[in-house]
């Protein structure tokens, strides 16, 4: 049998939704004694309408930098976002001077220097936790807040751990995010420096600065410790920003900011470690 015209398959249009993550950058750790970071602000769904033809922007935030002088906090993470998400970012460890965290995605840890106890920086609903408060008599620095778990509050003979991250399998494996910086610890007490959180939390230092974040993971920077210099807080770790979609669909028409494209287990995934655009 023959036809008039050739026969052709439709090619699959954009899709209707996707399932996004949008983790949002790091705070610092706090200076000398400093709490930790909190980790950036974590976001994840499915069924997110998207328009063909209309450019969806993407912003990856960078991380926070970990406090260098006392009187300052750690600097907040930067936030992240996915056309209408927003995740903020996390925030900063208190320092010797400034002793309190601030608020972010999750909250920062406050130092040791408070007297008798500080204010924990607030995590944000749906977002992540609040950072830990600090234990003047035990001269113990607080865990900056994470995706799953608020940050440890300090106790005798060690500053409190970084809050747990979340994880995603958003890129086809587990791969955890958002975890908080650790307090800093402070040696001549017997004060250990806290761990960082499960999702890339830094720890606190103890006669060291305070650990950085991971990179693209958001976590929180580690608080710098106390001996007989002083030292500065870590820097918060980056953002990440990632899409997934049935492969039933199209690629994309056109995107910036050059992200990873993969299709694989039925999907196709977007990941961008800087800011860039979609377009459907």
């Amino acid at each position: 049998m023959t036809f008039p015209f050739p026969m052709a398959w439709p090619s699959a249009g954009a899709p209707p939704t996707v399932e996004y993550l949008v983790v949002a950058g790091g705070g610092g750790g706090g200076y000398k004694g400093g709490g930790g970071g909190g980790a950036g602000g974590f976001r994840t769904a499915t069924g997110l309408a998207v328009t063909a033809g209309s450019p969806i922007t993407v912003t990856v935030g960078g991380g926070g930098a970990g406090s260098s002088a006392a009187g300052n906090k750690g600097t907040s993470g930067s936030d992240s976002v996915f056309g209408s998400i927003t995740s903020t970012g996390g925030g900063g460890g208190g320092s010797s001077g400034n002793v309190n965290g601030a608020n972010g995605g999750s909250g920062g840890g406050v130092s040791f220097y408070a007297n008798p106890n500080g204010t924990v920086g607030t995590g944000t609903g749906g977002q992540g936790n609040n950072g830990g408060n600090d234990n003047y008599a035990a001269v113990a620095a607080g865990g900056g807040g994470g995706a799953s778990a608020v940050g440890a509050d300090g106790a005798a003979g060690q500053s409190g751990n970084g809050g747990a991250g979340t994880a995603s399998s958003i890129t086809s494996s587990s791969v955890t995010y958002a975890g908080g910086g650790g307090g800093g610890g402070y040696p001549p007490s017997s004060v250990a420096q806290g761990a960082g959180g499960a999702g890339g939390g830094g720890a606190g230092g103890a006669g060291t600065a305070g650990v950085d974040g991971t990179a693209n993971r958001g976590g929180g920077g580690g608080g710098g410790g106390d001996f007989a210099s002083n030292y500065p807080g870590g820097n918060g770790g980056s953002g990440f920003v990632a899409i997934r979609y049935a492969d039933t669909y199209a690629l994309a028409a056109s995107t910036t900011g050059s992200p990873t494209v993969t299709t694989t287990g039925g999907y196709r995934i977007y990941q961008w470690t800087g800011s860039g655009s979609i377009t459907f």
